[in-house]
């Protein structure tokens, strides 16, 4: 079975995800980022994918990894979305993403049916390519997939000095506050800043409490899920991880109305409005096995020099980080932080996947006819 998070060489809490989500390190295999994303091109491209679009897939799934997002990377996203849906034809694997309508500043983009990477990479580059001459640009997808973390996309920015977005709609798991039928998807938030020395600002979050696998391994653990995460069947808060992967019904970012899941609701929505309603897509619970996605480029410099922007970003980020901590906190974290040393860690020892992932991964390779160089001949 896939995990999601792996404790890295720090202790202190570099990932500051629950315990029962780590995999034991004798349960993991160390692989390198490279090997790692050698073979995932190979392997998608025995998907019918041409090679330069299964680089992009392996680009997104590897950054997943690298920064600890294991729930969109290759233990999971793989083997519980794409080779299933590559299989069963629901994925088209080669896309012709297209601009169906665009100004200088805005475009609605289809995607073709693929590999959400394929319309994601096209879309994202066209909103910078805007933003560079006209200072900001957004662009929504319809007909898309599942397109892995949502940050990736916004990171692109990056090296442009621009502040990047990237949302998408899924299909509906997670209730209104105080709904009992799921009517929205975890609609992934992310935005992202360029920093002078500091590690850039990341934001990349669910609008739902949890990801979903997250409850699925703590059945297999057997561990009880905090309040907040799901509900039963009646939309009533459970603890239970059987009673929630049966109802499947997440609660949105807060949990309940006193810890402010309407917050979480009207983001969810948001994001629904932003790539479904807005790119023709559909809102996550009118949605007929297609995506949405929204994309965003601002040039800093549009506004204000980007050096002193990225200075002010610096001195920001070391004021939250060095204000005074709570009774027993050691650390104060910016969004970002964590992935990045993670990804620190991670690039000098290895990916963790799990023995269970790496089985599989064998399996299919040899389905596929691909050769599997990611562990060394025994």
């Amino acid at each position: 079975m896939a995990v999601l998070r792996v404790d890295p060489v720090d202790k202190k809490g570099v990932t500051m995800a629950l315990e029962f989500l780590h995999v034991k390190e004798e349960d993991a295999v160390r692989v390198n980022h490279e090997r790692l994303h050698d073979f995932i091109t190979r392997l998608f491209a025995s998907f019918a994918l041409p090679e330069n679009e299964a680089k992009m897939v392996a680009d997104v799934l590897v950054y997943a990894d690298l920064k600890g997002i294991d729930s969109h990377g290759v233990s999971n996203a793989i083997q519980m979305i794409y080779v299933p849906r590559l299989r069963e034809g629901l994925i088209n694997p080669q896309p012709k993403p297209s601009i169906v309508h665009e100004t200088a500043t805005t475009a609605l983009v289809d995607g073709d049916g693929g590999m959400g990477m394929v319309p994601g990479h096209f879309a994202m580059n066209l909103a910078i390519q805007k933003a560079k001459e006209y200072g900001t640009a957004f662009v929504t997808v319809r007909n898309s997939r599942h397109f892995g973390a949502a940050g990736y996309y916004a990171c692109m920015a990056l090296p442009h000095d621009m502040i990047g977005w990237s949302m998408t709609n899924t299909g509906p798991i997670v209730l209104p506050t105080f709904g009992r039928q799921p009517m929205l998807g975890t609609n992934p938030i992310a935005v992202v800043a360029p920093t002078k020395e500091e590690p850039p600002f990341i934001m990349d979050f669910a609008t739902s409490t949890v990801a979903f696998q997250k409850i699925a391994i703590a059945g297999i653990v057997g561990a009880p899920i905090p309040t907040g995460w799901a509900a039963d069947q009646e939309g009533r808060p459970t603890t239970d991880p059987k009673v929630a992967r049966e109802s499947r019904a997440l609660l949105p970012l807060g949990g309940t109305r006193e810890s402010g899941s309407h917050k979480g609701y009207s983001l969810a929505v948001l994001v629904d409005v932003l790539c479904g309603v807005l790119s023709g897509a559909g809102y996550s619970a009118a949605l007929d096995g297609q995506a949405g996605h929204f994309f965003g480029a601002m040039r800093i410099d549009a506004f204000r020099p980007a050096d002193e922007f990225k200075a002010m970003m610096d001195e920001m980020i070391r004021a939250l980080r060095n204000s005074e901590k709570a009774v027993g906190e050691e650390r104060i974290y910016v969004a970002g932080e964590p992935d990045f040393e993670t990804e620190q860690e991670r690039r000098a020892h290895g990916i963790p996947l799990h023995k269970d992932v790496v089985a599989f991964l064998r399996r299919t390779a040899e389905e596929q006819k691909v050769a599997f160089t990611l562990t060394d001949p025994e």
